[in-house]
């Protein structure tokens, strides 16, 4: 199969390097995406020699490496590439030093490109800290991870942090079509994008495949490529950000009461493979923490759909989660109860271990008796309606509230028999909205 490549910066590459390395752009105007970024205003800071360092952020296949090396051939820079992968500190160190003895003799500082950055511990890190202070280098990292997170502070104030999005299809047909042969339908260049999904060296590196797997000059149909490619995965890193962004976005679907949006959450991470029981525990917080009392019932479901997980794995797994999802999405929801905790927590931490009624204390000897432990107490049971009014909090804080049923569900029958028992919530109205932080 033969390509018509365009002229990169890495023609002369063998051709045994993959097609992604060998087709990167040449100059700026062979980039796709990043359109919030790239523009004059972007160009214009590096023609000015005196840009800062770079934090480019972002997933896999959208241009971070390509944009580090554009940037140094636009400014005339000697190019140091090294990953985080395989490099340590001596390695990093020998960069930093010839660097910085181009810079004191009054030639460019180096641009120093560290791939997959957040690789590097703290201490490693450190290390370009006083070439980053005295501009004796360029550095430009480039990793996949929130730099909040990976990223020492004293190197993200010093660095301009960019952050790169997943390419749209239509940028990733463009790259395709400057690439393939005319004997790539349309069609296969467009599935090729759906599979990609906003990456770029995934993409180039479907179409190299394919290709490779047929003769010279036979057309690259969509049975042809379906066959050489087979089923491809989506991106899913389970330790990564996407891992948390997604569980995420699937609560917040469920405690929302959108099933739709909750099932698309619950297929997109089944299919990028993450444990099913996982979602099942995280479905059983939920049905706790937000539907609670609204609908008793929903953790013992809960809890059984865990147990159909464990029974049944996947891929028929994929049911009962499905069935939990929706059944929690379209309940009654409260979160009463957890907050009831956190608050009585929040007032243990402030009052302490305030002293306990005699009349509930246990009373197991004699001696505890004539104290007056449990002394008064009036047990419920004894009277007709099975209760009695009586104190049960510490008396510093008797008037108390914490749980404040609200008026959905099966909490609208627990405000109403609190309500009889004298149990009105303290000074508020018990249909109010709560406000509570969270993540």
């Amino acid at each position: 199969m033969s390509f018509n490549f365009e002229d990169s910066l890495f023609s002369n590459c063998s051709q045994d390097t993959p097609l992604a390395q060998r087709s990167r752009p040449q100059d700026f105007s062979q980039l796709v995406g990043q359109t919030h970024f790239l523009n004059d205003r972007f160009k214009k800071i590096l023609e000015t020699g005196r840009w800062c360092s770079f934090i480019f952020w972002g997933p896999p296949g959208t241009g971070k490496t390509t944009l580090a090396t554009l940037i140094a051939k636009t400014t005339q820079r000697p190019f140091e590439s090294l990953s985080a992968v395989v490099c340590g500190v001596k390695e990093i160190k020998e960069v930093l030093e010839r660097s910085r003895l181009s810079f004191k003799s009054g030639r460019p500082a180096h641009v120093l490109f560290i791939d997959e950055v957040h690789r590097l511990n703290k201490s490693q890190q450190d290390v370009l800290l006083p070439f980053l202070e005295d501009g004796s280098i360029r550095f430009i990292g480039a990793t996949t991870e929130n730099p909040s997170f990976e990223i020492n502070n004293a190197i993200a104030s010093r660095s301009m942090i960019y952050r790169f999005h997943a390419l749209e299809n239509r940028d990733l047909l463009t790259l395709l079509k400057r690439t393939a042969s005319k004997n790539v339908t349309q069609e296969v260049l467009e599935r090729i994008a759906d599979c990609a999904h906003g990456d770029a060296r995934k993409a180039l590196n479907l179409l190299d495949h394919v290709c490779l797997s047929i003769d010279d000059g036979k057309p690259v149909d969509l049975q042809t490529f379906e066959e050489a490619t087979q089923a491809q995965s989506l991106y899913y890193d389970k330790k990564s950000e996407s891992h948390y962004d997604t569980i995420s976005a699937f609560i917040k679907s469920v405690r929302g009461s959108d099933p739709d949006a909750a099932v698309y959450y619950l297929a997109r991470m089944l299919e990028g493979g993450e444990d099913p029981v996982f979602i099942a525990r995280r479905l059983i917080i939920l049905a706790s923490e937000d539907i609670g009392n609204a609908n008793p019932a929903a953790l013992m479901l809960a809890t059984s759909c865990l147990q159909a997980v464990h029974a049944i794995g996947m891929p028929e797994a994929r049911i009962p989660l499905a069935q939990m999802t929706t059944y929690l999405a379209c309940s009654e929801k409260s979160n009463r109860s957890y907050q009831a905790i956190n608050e009585a927590i929040d007032e243990v931490q402030k009052s302490g271990m305030l002293d306990i009624p005699m009349s509930l204390r246990n009373a197991p000897t004699e001696a505890m008796k004539n104290w007056g432990y449990g002394k008064n107490y009036d047990y419920p049971h004894n009277h007709e309606s099975g209760w009695v009014d009586a104190q049960y909090l510490p008396e510093k804080i008797k008037q108390k509230r914490f749980y404040r049923p609200s008026h959905r569900g099966s909490e609208k029958k627990f405000q109403e028999f609190l309500s009889v028992r004298g149990k009105n919530p303290s000074h508020e109205d018990s249909n109010s909205c709560i406000s509570i932080n969270v993540n």
